[in-house]
């Protein structure tokens, strides 16, 4: 049975040319970082030259990049250092962020005794900035907005220029998990100067299991894994090399071939969206996940006209990989927090399924979806 993978909000492929790089480096890169000796060294400057190549990408410097786990390491660094190194006593964020900041922020609530404000959203999910605006005007209190760059469920995307222009004018840090957005969209932070953002490898195209926080120049951090001075005291723990080399490839491709991919991935979203409401009567698409202009062009989040209890199961039969919310919250029977943050509980019954797409999806492969869509809700 052929597979159809169209989860890659989830994770996505490695590349080849990824592939290569990493089976090279676990073959000839094999010593430690903090050795002295020369097979140390030669693995501290590959180590280098990967932070250094990975930070012109962001129009950003060396010192400036943090290696970690992923992303969701990199946002507990961050959003801790915001509370315990950093003065801040109110964190204003949304009800539909990743786990990685939602789950993060509760504790530090339940631990520090921080203020925590969340910003109104519209029925599409859309972050109301005015609210935003007055949200950081409410106090003098020391403030950490921490909003994502793309909504990794229902794909739209977050105004940076405009976040960090409020942050700005009301002296408050802005932190943003760009997960989803490395590696698809520009980020220049000389241009959006955000203070704080994360991004995953797996997530265009790379190993899973590394990532890295971008902390602007002059914060201070302070370890959240303790035992070694690794990534200049930021991090503790023997530097996960060949991953890391892998990644700087990963983002190199994803960087250099950008614009056409995002234009034939969009052109075979708008396809699956046309065939959608062409077939399927009462078809509607959650969040601005159908909208070419305010959403990722790799996301779309469609809900069907009523519930159907094993569709995901049956499309999965059926060779089809999707999902039904966030990868993260698999295994559970909560739902998806963002489509309850934002739907009627009576549409949020509904089921709705998340398509993500790669440059490696096709037309074909659309059509046979959709085919298979119409036998299984029929």
């Amino acid at each position: 049975m052929k597979t159809i993978y169209l989860d890659n909000a989830a994770t996505t492929p490695i590349l080849p040319e990824v592939i290569d790089v990493i089976s090279i480096a676990m073959a000839n890169v094999y010593g430690n970082p903090s050795s002295i000796h020369h097979v140390g060294r030669k693995a501290k400057s590959m180590v280098e030259t990967a932070r250094k190549n990975i930070a012109k990408h962001f129009n950003a410097s060396a010192q400036e990049i943090v290696f970690t786990a992923g992303g969701s390491e990199a946002d507990n660094l961050i959003l801790r250092n915001a509370v315990t190194n950093l003065g801040v006593t109110t964190i204003i964020s949304s009800k539909i962020e990743h786990h990685a900041v939602l789950h993060t922020v509760e504790n530090l609530q339940k631990e520090f005794g921080i203020n925590v404000k969340f910003i109104d959203l519209d029925e599409s999910g859309n972050v109301n900035y005015s609210h935003l605006e007055q949200l950081l005007q409410e106090s003098d209190e020391r403030k950490l907005v921490s909003l994502m760059h793309v909504n990794n469920e229902i794909g739209n995307i977050l105004d940076l220029k405009l976040v960090s222009q409020f942050c700005i004018a009301n002296n408050a840090l802005f932190h943003c998990d760009a997960v989803q957005g490395v590696g698809h969209f520009n980020i220049d932070i000389k241009q959006t100067p955000i203070d704080f953002f994360v991004a995953s490898s797996h997530k265009f195209h790379g190993p899973k299991g590394v990532g890295f926080a971008f902390i602007k120049r002059g914060f201070g951090i302070q370890p959240i894994l303790h035992g070694g001075e690794q990534e200049r005291g930021a991090r503790a723990g023997t530097e996960n090399v060949h991953s890391i080399l892998g990644m700087e490839k990963a983002l190199e491709i994803s960087c250099a071939n950008m614009q056409d991919e995002s234009a034939s991935i969009q052109q075979l979203k708008n396809y699956f969206i046309g065939e959608l409401k062409q077939h399927i009567e009462g078809i509607e698409f959650n969040g601005q996940s159908a909208s070419e202009t305010d959403s990722s062009y790799i996301i779309l989040n469609v809900r069907f006209p009523k519930n159907y209890a094993m569709l995901l199961f049956n499309l999965d039969l059926k060779g089809i990989a999707v999902s039904g919310g966030s990868a993260c919250q698999s295994g559970s029977n909560m739902g998806s927090h963002v489509l309850h943050a934002i739907l009627p509980e009576k549409e949020a019954g509904k089921t709705s399924v998340r398509f993500s797409f790669s440059k490696f999806n096709t037309k074909e492969e659309i059509n046979y979806v959709i085919q298979t869509l119409l036998k299984l809700i029929n």
